[in-house]
């Protein structure tokens, strides 16, 4: 392909060689470079990709995309850009032939909620006989291939890479969080949605490495709804106003509110011995009785969306009902079967904002005592664990404090800092530093009408300590567990 084929969507200047050349692979690691490459020179947060120009070079690289002023020497091609990142995501778009015209695009922004949206979207689509890929926190998945990513939303060159290979397993759709930072730094640029959906904000990932400021943070966020053709948002949101302060898309909302073009209303609260979940009403553009076997308001929020989005694929009303109540997302207030006389879950909550909002969720449940167990990741800001361990002290009846991907750090430690934020709210705790030890605990001293939430690891299948990645699985450790109970009672 030739460079200027690569370019056709992105205004550039040849300043060395002429864009006429040919070139064999799209490259931006520079470990992957091959002789007759295109090398993208992409500026992060450590690695500046302008740093290894003479590296790639060497290697063969016949053409080099800049957003900098670079001296170059050798027979090589330079290209310049204004953004490398932008560049990219269009360049890998043509590369793969734009594989997203193949597939109708589906992208799902918020605080919370995105994972099970899209799951929900995914149960849905698969019910009405469709095939779907999906893109988000747990990874990738076309068909029964799992591919696992670093982040929420991959770089742009691999979701086009992933769209390419979804179109080839005959996939019709495809399902994808897209994260702020993969709003920011134009991982899905290069083509517009054909849906986007706004879950909820609050305010999170701000700091040096992340958002600036939640202006920044919700600016992020909003460039969803100028990148896609229609836009479903949450209209009980209080930031939905500012997610569509610069929208060029047709728009609907869900929500609680006689306004909301799929509204809920006469929501209940389900509950049985190792089941929780909700129903309620839905009227608008749709009209039915909705149960999901997940529990919540925010689950309302969620299936409403969900079901929103396939209304307005013309998916039939049935399969949508049918696919809501048949939803399981993995570590997301996934209940893992162990006892009649409990409930145990696991759920991804790892700061405070999740932590409470799960919590208070859980209370409106009345359970008979309310047990968390969790931690704090290690290398991470300390003020995570205060707040977090205050939340699980004023609003669960007790704690188990353990361990959570200690990192560099020494658990020991980080359990100490929880214990501060448990204390300062007067709340009962114990600690177990092992979580091994410290889910057996919790499970030997479950008590009839107790719900017992592990929280932090949710999907997650490792501990990670001193940069090594530990095979753990709370769902997996749970399970054995209960078995191993049971072959005991039969001795």
């Amino acid at each position: 392909m030739q460079v200027k084929q690569l370019l056709v969507q992105v205004p550039y200047v040849c300043v060395k060689g002429n864009d006429e050349i040919e070139v064999k692979h799209l490259v931006y690691d520079s470990r992957k470079v091959e002789e007759g490459d295109i090398f993208v020179c992409l500026v992060g947060a450590v690695v500046d990709g302008h740093d290894f120009i003479q590296d790639v070079i060497q290697k063969g690289a016949k053409a080099i995309v800049v957003e900098k002023d670079v001296e170059v020497e050798g027979d090589v091609a330079v290209v310049k850009v204004e953004n490398t990142r932008y560049a990219l995501a269009c360049m890998a778009a043509e590369y793969f032939g734009r594989p997203y015209e193949k597939l109708i695009t589906i992208g799902i922004t918020g605080t919370k909620g995105k994972t099970t949206t899209s799951y929900m979207i995914q149960k849905i689509l698969e019910r009405a006989g469709k095939k779907v890929g999906v893109i988000g926190t747990i990874g990738v998945v076309i068909g029964e291939e799992h591919y696992k990513t670093s982040n929420t939303t991959p770089e742009s060159y691999d979701v086009q890479y992933y769209f390419k290979k979804m179109v080839e397993a005959g996939c019709e759709y495809v399902v994808m969080e897209v994260s702020s930072q993969g709003l920011k730094y134009n991982r899905v640029a290069g083509f517009t949605f054909d849906y986007g959906i706004f879950t909820n904000l609050t305010p999170d990932h701000i700091g040096p490495a992340e958002h600036d400021s939640l202006e920044d943070y919700i600016h992020a966020k909003s460039l969803l709804f100028s990148r896609c053709k229609k836009g479903i948002l949450n209209g009980d949101d209080p930031h939905t106003k500012e997610m569509l302060a610069n929208h060029t898309c047709e728009v609907e909302t869900f929500g609680f509110q006689e306004e909301d073009d799929y509204r809920a209303s006469d929501m209940q609260l389900l509950s049985a011995p190792g089941f929780l979940g909700v129903s309620f009403h839905v009227a608008g553009k749709m009209e039915g009785e909705v149960k999901v076997n997940i529990p919540g308001r925010f689950s309302v929020y969620n299936a409403l969306s969900a079901l929103a989005l396939c209304h307005n694929l013309g998916i039939e009303e049935e399969a949508i009902l049918t696919g809501l109540k048949e939803i399981r997302v993995r570590g997301r207030v996934e209940i893992v079967p162990y006892s009649d006389d409990f409930t145990v879950l696991i759920d991804y909550a790892h700061n405070a904002v999740s932590t409470e909002s799960l919590l208070t969720t859980l209370k409106e449940y009345h359970p008979k005592r309310l047990i968390t167990l969790f931690g704090a990741g290690g290398n991470r800001d300390r003020n995570r664990r205060y707040d977090m361990g205050e939340i699980s002290g004023k609003i669960a009846d007790f704690s188990i404090i353990t361990s959570d991907n200690p990192r560099f750090e020494k658990p020991e430690a980080i359990i100490e800092d929880i214990k501060v934020g448990v204390e300062r709210s007067n709340g009962k705790y114990i600690a177990i530093t092992d979580r091994r030890e410290a889910i057996h605990y919790a499970l030997d001293h479950g008590q009839k009408g107790d719900i017992i939430a592990l929280l932090g690891k949710g999907h997650e299948e490792y501990i990670e300590i001193e940069g090594k990645r530990y095979h753990f699985s709370e769902a997996e450790e749970i399970e054995r567990y209960r078995k191993e109970k049971e072959e005991k009672k039969s001795l």
